[in-house]
């Protein structure tokens, strides 16, 4: 659940929607999630490149308390903890679907670089 400074008021339903991905990492970590699905810490540190630890552990706490994403603790040595998209996670990347296709049509109009994460480099669109 949300902590009571993230529940409004808001003017409207976009602020609302804003509130939960503000910063640049959240929706970085809900593509993260949705094309490769369920991740360790770790592996969600490597596919985010430029992402600090501190802040990939705040983003994921408050999508956490926001019902965005699952956090999975498993009582073994070492520890291990898996991070996945809840359902209401899910509809949040359905709706940001068409935003993300705004920017992947500006990439190529404006001749931008796009990070690759599988390989750490970038390439020109």
């Amino acid at each position: 659940m949300a902590t009571a400074a993230r529940r409004g008021p808001y003017f409207c339903g976009i602020d609302a929607a804003m509130d939960v991905v503000a910063g640049k990492w959240k929706s970085l970590i809900l593509w993260e999630l949705h094309h490769h699905g369920t991740r360790r810490f770790a592996e969600l540190r490597r596919g985010l490149p430029g992402v600090s630890e501190k802040m990939l552990i705040q983003h994921l706490r408050e999508m956490e308390e926001d019902g965005l994403v699952h956090r999975e603790v498993y009582r073994e040595v070492p520890p291990k903890v898996e991070y996945s998209l809840t359902e209401h996670g899910i509809s949040l990347n359905a709706a940001l679907r068409s935003l993300g296709e705004w920017g992947t049509e500006r990439i190529q109009r404006i001749g931008a670089e796009r990070v690759l994460t599988d390989v750490g480099s970038t390439e020109r669109q």
